[in-house]
């Protein structure tokens, strides 16, 4: 057949793998607790699996074509969204949000992920006239995490009152915001707010609302900001391997929700690796740089320098890999025992 289409069946078979794995990540991590390196790469290999699995029912249904069309849409899409990862680690470090909070964020995530990359396969090519203007906008942006990143020194401090934080100031003339994380919520009601409020007098809102947004709602909405400005860059590539809508989203939602699912591999590894963390730092940087790079190629018809999506995505894994083998090599010397020593000077003064 010419065009592959929207056969009913694969559509219905997508959509319930899809809604049914979600669920299950969902449950298996309902209870707060920390995400281990183990737990991450279990729940990645799934995914990862279960794209394959996509690809094995295209191939013995319909076509080897289609199925290879599919695949090669899978790994262009994860190869050029490598960069979220490094992002997304950013945005959770400036809200100061930990562990199964990260989880709950990043797969409610998905519906935005869902609804956004439909809108786009939808549009096409047209949509993506603005990008080189918002990929301006998205450097910047990516480029102070990473200066916010590179002064906070790797202080892992909890944040515990958001009504001087970025997102707050931004956002609390337009809607309600309470300034405090409140048990995985992303809304809290006024009844809530007012028994907070009695506990804790420093409790300041700008207004009174039936319903507040929270730090997370907030934090969600910058995952899924970031998640639209990077679609922008990698739709229309896949785009360009095939036209075959059903095939394209497809392709992007099993390599969005395997990255999501890596993320959390490299957030664990982080607490293990010391220097990993520098590795992101620097490539917070790249990222911003590379930005830059691609919108004033479109907009100002810079060609002094091209970097390609395998070159990029060596870059990425390069860097990591130098991170992960730096802490190796040079790891941080543990300062309990200093800080125990620190504790019992005064009295042995005394």
């Amino acid at each position: 057949m010419a065009h592959f289409g929207f056969p009913i069946e694969t559509i219905i078979i997508f959509f319930a793998a899809i809604g049914l794995s979600v669920f299950m990540d969902l449950f298996a991590h309902r209870k707060t607790t920390e995400i281990t390196v183990r737990d991450a790469s279990l729940w990645s290999g799934f995914w990862i699996s279960l794209a394959v699995a996509f690809y094995g029912y295209l191939w013995f249904r319909f076509d080897k074509h289609w199925a290879d069309l599919y695949l090669a849409g899978v790994a262009l899409e994860k190869s050029l969204s490598v960069d979220n990862l490094i992002v997304f680690m950013a945005i959770f470090a400036s809200f100061g949000i930990k562990g199964a909070l990260q989880h709950r964020i990043l797969y409610w995530g998905i519906i935005g992920a869902l609804v956004f990359r439909a809108i786009f396969v939808a549009a096409g090519t047209g949509l993506f006239m603005l990008a080189p203007w918002v990929g301006f906008v998205f450097a910047a942006i990516v480029a102070w995490s990473g200066w916010k990143m590179l002064k906070s020194g790797g202080d892992d401090e909890e944040i515990t009152d958001y009504a001087e934080h970025w997102s707050v100031k931004m956002t609390e003339k337009v809607m309600p915001i309470f300034p405090r994380l409140h048990a995985e919520r992303f809304f809290v009601t006024r009844a809530i707010v007012k028994d907070l409020a009695k506990s804790d007098p420093t409790i300041k809102l700008a207004k009174d609302s039936a319903v507040f947004a929270t730090p997370a709602f907030l934090c969600l909405m910058a995952i899924e900001t970031s998640d639209v400005m990077f679609a922008f860059d990698s739709v229309p590539a896949v785009i360009a391997v095939t036209q075959e809508p059903l095939l394209v989203y497809a392709a992007m939602i099993f390599a969005v929700l395997g990255l999501r699912s890596l993320y959390f591999v490299l957030a664990a590894l982080t607490k293990y690796l010391v220097h990993l963390e520098k590795a992101v730092i620097c490539l917070l940087f790249f990222i911003a740089f590379k930005l830059t790079l691609q919108s004033g190629e479109h907009v100002f018809g810079w060609d002094f320098i091209h970097i390609s999506a395998n070159t990029s995505l060596l870059i990425v894994l390069g860097t990591l890999a130098a991170g992960i083998v730096a802490s190796f090599a040079w790891p941080e010397k543990d300062k309990a025992p200093e800080a125990a020593k620190a504790e019992r000077e005064p009295e042995d003064v005394a």
